[in-house]
């Protein structure tokens, strides 16, 4: 095998360090679509190539050669893989196989739960105002969707700021927005390497949102308060209890509300970034919050056909490095099976 076979477990770096720049520079719907897919495709392509440099290594064991009528000298003849590198490919690609199922399991898990749940709430209308005082509002995916918002979420927003989280939360349930969580999720589980990927991905399905319901509005600057003034709302509650999401509720799983300690470091980093002089500077660390207000107080996001054209060929040339090494090992593999031993 060539040297090109390693670029499928070197571009999930690149992804990582480019997975923010994207989501701040495309529009939501796009950079969701673009990092979600490439995700998939890059942890697809990782986990392919640690088999193939397992296997190319195993077809030279002479008692492997021996059971599948393989010609050794023919073995010989092709690029090596040293034996370290094989174990270590192979380890690899067992933990990849053990944390991707073990995500999906409980992915799947979450899904379930959250679509019992949906149906367990009362009435039949998609929004459902709870008795809670602490603020809240989010999703829950199912058949249908429902909406809950506390009435401690309605105390604190004017009419028209209730408008705008309403049609955020709408944005969330008719986009299916915790398939792309999921999905990203799980590719950051096969490779940890994605994580700032699948991180940015939960980012731009919450711009998604804001876009429609900016849209909806009509009025950016009402929407950024109305998602400011919520989310101080939210980081002001109490830690979650029983019938609240926390960290092991299906919805903090599924990524439609964030884990209660991670929601209010991000609202003090909000509003500290508010104090600072200059946004770019503000906003390098900050959390996604004020990331989505400046977004929103900025104007959209253009298309760029350019940054595009770039992820889409990277993430390509990962996919063929890999398709690359398994046809190079594949008529390797024929070769010795068509020569006598």
């Amino acid at each position: 095998m060539s040297v090109a076979v390693y670029l499928p477990l070197v571009i999930p770096l690149l992804a990582a360090l480019a997975a923010r720049p994207l989501a701040d520079r495309l529009p939501p719907a796009a950079a969701t679509w673009l990092l979600v897919a490439s995700a998939l495709v890059l942890a697809l392509a990782s986990s392919a190539v640690l088999g193939l440099l397992a296997l190319s290594a195993l077809v030279r064991v002479p008692f492997v050669d021996a059971v599948v009528h393989l010609s050794a000298p023919v073995i010989s003849s092709g690029d090596s893989v040293s034996v370290p590198v094989a174990v270590i490919a192979g380890a690899l690609l067992t933990a990849a196989a053990a944390a991707a199922a073990r995500a999906l399991w409980h992915r799947g898990g979450a899904i379930v739960a959250a679509h019992r749940r949906a149906r367990s709430l009362p009435g039949a209308g998609q929004v459902v105002v709870t008795e809670d005082d602490d603020a809240d509002a989010y999703t829950i995916p199912g058949w249908p969707s429902r909406i809950v918002i506390t009435a401690g979420m309605v105390r604190v927003l004017t009419a028209r700021e209730r408008q705008v989280l309403l049609a955020h939360e709408r944005a969330h349930a008719s986009g299916s927005h915790y398939l792309f969580t999921s999905a990203a999720r799980l590719a950051a589980a096969a490779n940890p390497l994605l994580r700032p990927v699948a991180a940015q991905a939960g980012y731009t399905v919450e711009r998604w949102a804001d876009e429609q319901a900016a849209a909806s509005s009509g009025d950016r600057p009402l929407t950024a308060r109305a998602v400011a003034r919520a989310a101080l709302a939210v980081s002001a509650a109490p830690p979650a209890r029983p019938g609240r999401p926390g960290r092991a509720d299906p919805l903090t799983a599924l990524g439609m509300v964030p884990a209660r300690s991670r929601t209010r470091g991000t609202a003090s980093r909000g509003a500290g970034s508010r104090r600072t002089g200059s946004r770019g500077a503000s906003l390098r660390g900050a959390g996604q919050v004020p990331r989505r207000v400046a977004a929103l107080l900025a104007p959209p996001p253009r298309t760029s056909p350019l940054l595009y054209g770039a992820v889409i060929v990277v993430v390509a040339l990962s996919a063929v490095s890999a398709l690359d090494a398994a046809a190079s090992l594949h008529q390797l593999i024929e070769l010795a099976q068509g020569e006598p031993a």
